[in-house]
């Protein structure tokens, strides 16, 4: 009978022992398995979420693709190739940027800062318009320019836009050789009034403020330059994909990064925190299968007339083996699918009823994200574990027993 093992096994697996502390350490040991299955879907799902709303946060200022000069600071608006770039399949729109680090007054304070000149594309694409912590998103109105500025900037300028009547003042240094000791006479100012204030993180609140494009030419004297081209791409299109296709038309004036190269360390991080915790854990689970190789040895020395039964009957070693290896494998097997679906129940209920808060003004519960291959590979680590905890004590037993059988006979 081919399945013979498995008939076998799965009958002492539901059948009552007539040791009950048997009973108690199968039990204990699918608990184990379950416990730690249950910990790696959550564990994972956790750092999924969290490595989601990193890439939404990052997106909402960050572009997919960015383009910049590969030498200077700047590069030439009239002899970039605009068209011919927009024009790619899987591109929904780009901006002229203009960066420049300058001085921000608002009354008595002032802070340091980057200004980015944008084009209205980028308030459509950008993702930006979610991120308003206060205000609203515009940047000219009725031929008025307006600035959004990060929350740690508008922080330290004291700026509130509910009393906010007066503008305020950006101090560009004009680009010259000479020192000049008139400090009026050293920078270029131009007024502008607060429209928003945008709240990301502080590796943008911080910096940032976003101001139009051509107020940013004005203001720094470089009508015919940009600093960098945004490029926002359609949803679910690689992004790698159309790098190649950019760096041909562009050839080697120019450096194309995508936005997972912009933020390459916070990405690895994530990547390399969420599965040394997935090792740990696994050794946690290595450890919960112990109980597993105490079970097996109690369960053969329980069903130690029934092994002699089954050789009387002419089973061999290798089938006795098969049945103990089998027996381990869906003790692991009900404690893996338990577990994991316990742990997928639990990560469904955060993701829709938010079981646990998270305190801050980005989002209310923690994240949470399943994916199916987290799935595979934690199923799969059960089983492998199972596997390796099963295999040499059903062997040794079967064999250490089934020799004494044969003597005993």
């Amino acid at each position: 009978m081919k399945n013979f093992p498995f008939f076998v096994a799965f009958r002492y697996l539901i059948a009552k022992k007539s040791r009950n502390v048997i009973n108690i350490i199968t039990a204990i040991s699918m608990g184990g398995i379950a416990i730690g299955s249950l910990a790696l879907i959550v564990i994972l799902s956790a750092f999924n979420g969290l490595e989601k709303l990193v890439e939404s946060l990052y997106s909402s200022f960050d572009p997919d693709i960015k383009i910049t000069a590969t030498l200077g600071k700047t590069f030439n608006e009239e002899t970039f190739p605009e068209d011919e770039i927009l024009n790619l399949e899987g591109i929904i729109g780009g901006t002229k940027v203009l960066e420049e680090t300058v001085v921000l007054k608002y009354n008595q304070k002032q802070t340091f800062a980057t200004i980015k000149g944008v084009e209205e594309s980028f308030l459509l694409h950008s993702g930006i318009d979610s991120m308003i912590y206060e205000g609203e998103l515009i940047l000219e109105k009725e031929d008025l320019n307006y600035s959004v500025i990060g929350y740690g900037i508008a922080d330290k300028i004291g700026l509130y836009l509910d009393n906010a009547l007066q503008p305020i003042f950006i101090y560009a240094a004009k680009n010259t050789k000479q020192v000049n000791p008139n400090l009026a006479d050293a920078f270029r100012v131009q007024p502008i009034m607060p429209a928003g204030i945008f709240a990301i993180n502080p590796d943008f609140d911080n910096k940032y403020a976003l101001v139009p494009y051509h107020f940013a030419q004005s203001l720094l004297m470089k009508n015919d330059q940009m600093s960098a081209y945004e490029i926002s791409l359609k949803p679910n299109i690689n992004p790698e994909i159309l790098k190649a296709e950019i760096d041909k038309i562009l050839g080697p004036d120019y450096q194309v990064q995508t936005k997972y190269q912009l933020n390459e360390i916070i990405y690895k991080t994530n990547k390399t925190e969420k599965w040394v915790t997935f090792l740990i854990l696994s050794f946690v689970l290595v450890v919960a299968t112990f109980n597993l190789i105490g079970n097996l040895a109690m369960l053969i020395i329980d069903k130690r007339e029934d092994l002699f039964t089954l050789r009387s009957l002419g089973a061999t070693e290798n089938t006795v083996f098969k049945i103990f290896l089998i027996e381990g494998l869906l003790i692991s097997l009900v404690g893996g699918v338990g577990g994991i679906g316990f742990g997928l129940l639990l990560t469904w209920a955060q993701q829709t009823i938010g079981i646990v808060p998270l305190q801050g003004v980005i989002v209310e519960y923690y994240p949470m994200a399943i994916e199916l291959f987290d799935i595979i590979v934690v199923f799969t680590t059960v089983i492998f574990i199972g596997f390796a905890a099963s295999y040499l004590p059903a062997k040794i037993l079967t064999k250490r027993y089934f020799n004494t059988l044969t003597r005993e006979v």
